[in-house]
Parts: C-alpha cells; structure tokens; sequence
C-alpha cells in the first residue's frame, strides 16, 4: 500500500472510531454555554494555536458564541511569556479576562498536557484554573488525551491508530470535529455562506 492510501486509511479508521457520544456531550456543554450568556476561550499551542485561530471564526459567525483564543493576541502573549514565563501564560491571560462560571474552554491538543513530562504545561494550568472558577472545560485532543481528558467536562479523543501519525491526525481531526460541532442543529446559528446561495439559486430555478 502506497503512504498516502496508508495515511487515508488511517483518517478512515479514525472517523469510524470516533465517539459520537463524547462528540454530542461536547456539543450540548457548549450549547449550555451560550444558552447562559457565557464566552468560550479556545486554547492550543502549535498547529493546534493555528486551528483555535479558525475555529473562534466559526463559533463566533456561525454557532453565535463570543469567543476568543489568546494566541491570536501575539502582543499579549509573547509579553507574559517573557516576563512571567510559558507555563503561565493562557492561565494569566484567562484571569485577565475574568473567565467565569458562565464560560467555558475548549482545548485542542495532541497530549492534552502532562506536568509531570512537562508537556504543554500552560494548558494543564488553564485548565486548573477552569475547573477552580467553575467554568465549564472541553476538549479536542490526541493520544490518551493527557489531563485536559482526566478532568474535563467533555471531551472528544481522537482515536490513535498508528503512533508515528499522532499529531497530523490529532491536528487534523480538531478542524473535522469542530466543524460539525458548529454545523450541530444544536449549534449551528446562521446559515453557511456557500450552502445559502445554493438554496436561493434552487429557488430561483424551481
């Protein structure tokens, strides 16, 4: 089998084995959320940064949660890295901003941290502190799902099915995953713009 027929039956196997449940238990915390009026933080260092970057887009624009993701803020973020050091830098910032009971966080991560290997420790710390303001915690993540998995409300693991293709298909599945949470009818509150003209265009032909 060539590798790329190897890497798509490998993405194959995962969305098989993805836990719908775990997906609508995540769903119906974020719709808890916003049905109390409260934000959404995504956290994600890395590619996963990249991918909080597009998703704060979609939950903004299309599910109609006010969202935000520090690492868009590079400013903020290299300031409070410099001064007051990685490990606490999103649970700064999270402070900052006043996270609350009525918030939530949605973390995307391959490990989904670890402190005692001193993986993505910034996020074990926002996490920490999520879960102390009573604020509700999500997930997207990778492997076995590290601390954001053990302690958060809901939280989709993405299945591994081959070791040496972890974090591509930890990355990637974040975007599937969190675009059908913003396409949940439970979610989803303003119409696509490439699905809304192809309705109208079928009007006008019909």
């Amino acid at each position: 089998m060539s590798f790329t027929k190897q890497f798509l039956a490998e993405a194959s196997e995962i969305i098989a084995r993805l836990d719908t449940g775990a997906i609508d238990q995540v769903v119906d915390a974020l719709a808890s959320v916003r049905g109390r009026g409260g934000r959404l933080f995504i956290l994600g260092v890395g590619g996963s940064a990249a991918n909080a970057a597009h998703a704060v887009n979609d939950f903004r624009k299309i599910a109609g949660i006010e969202t935000y993701s520090p690492t868009d803020n590079v400013s903020e973020l290299t300031a409070r890295t410099n001064d007051e050091g990685w490990e606490t830098v999103f649970v700064e910032w999270l402070r900052g901003s006043r996270l609350n009971a009525k918030d939530g966080i949605l973390v995307f991560s391959v490990g989904g941290g670890d402190l005692e290997r001193n993986v993505s420790p910034n996020l074990v710390r926002a996490v920490q502190h999520a879960k102390a303001v009573g604020a509700t915690v999500c997930g997207i993540v990778g492997r076995d799902g590290g601390y954001t998995a053990k302690v958060a409300d809901a939280c989709v693991i993405v299945p591994t099915v081959n070791a040496a293709h972890v974090t591509p298909h930890a990355e990637a599945f974040q975007a599937v995953v969190w675009h059908l949470f913003v396409t949940h009818p439970a979610l989803k509150a303003a119409a696509t713009k490439w699905e809304s003209t192809a309705a109208a265009d079928a009007k006008k032909v019909a």
